[in-house]
């Protein structure tokens, strides 16, 4: 094969060698389309968005899905755009920003597991209400979603959960990188303000970690936030506004910022775009739980089944995790009695004590009839954590569980890769089961398999008015 090239393919590498990593993203990001994209990719994406809509129909049944909807209300009067399985009506904004609460509210969608970012709960609902507010069809809707999904996860990648590191929360944060990507597909912005786009997305605040201190609702609205974020990004860009062009390179930009003293690879943010999908490896959640839990929650569950283990034959349990992994495993005493949902989600001892005793964990082990079951805390009384960097993490969430019983034995189970990954992958028909599941919990089952049915077919949608019609109840 010739190594020779043309003069214009040596002017376009000239050109490239030039370009900032943003302009770079940015260039991609004005040529993407979604006939160019493997077919199992464009299915992959659909169930992606299927399973971000059957959590957020769920969500619209509890508390804080009423209070996120109400408070949109205060805030921007009633609009034209729906609410997830609720009657309200909000403007395009507070629409984009309820709607990212309800689908992340259940800590049940999926997860970019290298980037430790929820990515779906903030670019689905901005491409589907950014189609609507632009008269898209739902095949551009579906390629702005997966073009949010492949700039977003990598730009997140870079850092390796290095912003995690430093208290940040890289989901409310690099997600509106994601969106801003996704609302300019949908408002056709140039290559220029795209770059500007990206570069204006630094000026908003990012989200911290407090919430770990008490299981606050906080973390539920940060993918709201930044999907908002990204859409008024993309929208002063489009009329002109500039931000900075080094965003991702600048020592006080993006990284500098919320990943300093971390390791940053600025060439995965580029690398194998349009060729390689990130889109794979973005994690389902099989459990509703922190997804770094996942593999605490599946070895109590074999444990048990292996090995038919009672609750009352454990002597002890010890439980092995990433020393990145601490919000989750510290402080014990607190991680031993959780007071809340929200607190029994992020607890390592609860989660791996309920899976102990109950054999599974769904939607009804978060509840508070089960965190404060005095069955499951006296196992949770016999967890001590310990910290391993003999582990997959970040690119996958491992987890091992050592249990000793009262008769001398010791039974382990170690799970390298959790469940719903590409190395350890549920398949298409559980995925919809998980759909049905949360869905009929707010809808009919009739109106479950409607919605389904024209999620599945989004690519072939002229427009949205029939999903309009169908996930909301006004």
């Amino acid at each position: 094969m010739s190594n020779v090239v043309t003069p214009a393919e040596f002017q376009q590498a000239a050109e490239e060698d030039k370009m900032t990593v943003s302009q770079k993203v940015g260039r991609f990001a004005e040529s993407f389309s979604l006939n160019n994209v493997p077919k199992e990719i464009v299915q992959l994406a659909k169930l992606h968005v299927l399973d971000s809509i059957g959590i957020g129909l769920a969500s619209s049944t509890k508390d804080y899905g009423h209070k996120a909807a109400s408070a949109g209300l205060d805030l921007g009067g009633e609009g034209d755009f729906p609410i997830i399985g609720l009657a309200h009506r909000l403007p395009v904004r507070d629409a984009i920003m309820v709607n990212g609460v309800l689908i992340h509210g259940l800590d049940f969608d999926d997860t970019h597991t290298t980037g430790v970012i929820h990515i779906s709960a903030s670019t689905v609902p901005t491409a589907l209400m950014m189609a609507m507010a632009n008269a898209k069809s739902g095949q551009e809707a579906l390629e702005a979603y997966l073009l949010g999904v492949e700039t977003g996860t990598r730009v997140a990648k870079a850092s390796a959960g290095g912003i995690h590191a430093n208290g940040f929360h890289t989901t409310g944060i690099i997600g509106a990188y994601g969106c801003a990507i996704v609302a300019g597909k949908l408002s056709d912005l140039t290559v220029e303000q795209y770059t500007n786009a990206q570069g204006l997305v630094a000026s908003f605040g990012g989200p911290t970690r407090a919430y770990h201190s008490n299981g606050a609702w906080a973390k539920r609205m940060h993918t709201g936030i930044a999907a908002v974020n990204g859409v008024n990004a993309a929208t002063w860009a489009r009329h002109g506004f500039t931000g900075p062009d080094t965003v991702y390179e600048y020592d006080q930009g993006l990284y500098g910022t919320y990943a300093h003293g971390q390791e940053i690879d600025l060439n995965v943010l580029t690398e194998g775009l349009g060729e390689t999908w990130e889109l794979c490896n973005v994690a389902y959640k099989p459990f509703p739980a922190c997804h770094w839990l996942h593999a605490f929650i599946e070895s109590g569950i074999r444990l048990r089944k292996d090995h038919n283990l009672k609750p009352d034959e454990i002597e002890s349990i010890i439980v092995l995790a990433h020393p990145n992994q601490g919000a989750v495993c510290a402080p014990e005493e607190s991680k031993r009695r959780p007071q809340s949902s929200y607190q029994a989600q992020f607890s390592v001892h609860f989660t791996t004590a309920a899976a102990l005793c109950r054999g599974q964990f769904t939607l009804a082990e978060i509840e508070p009839e089960t965190y404060g079951d005095p069955e499951v805390l006296a196992v949770c009384d016999k967890i001590h954590y310990e910290t391993t960097t003999e582990t997959l993490y970040p690119d996958y969430f491992s987890g091992t569980v050592i249990v000793r019983t009262k008769d001398g034995r010791e039974l382990k189970h170690a799970q390298q890769h959790n469940l719903g990954t590409d190395e350890h992958p549920i398949t298409v028909d559980q995925v919809e089961e998980k759909y049905m599941s949360n869905a009929t919990k707010a809808v009919s089952t009739a109106r479950a398999e409607e919605i389904r049915s024209l999620i599945l077919a989004l690519d072939e949608q002229p427009d949205l008015e029939d999903f309009d019609a169908a996930i909301s109840l006004s």
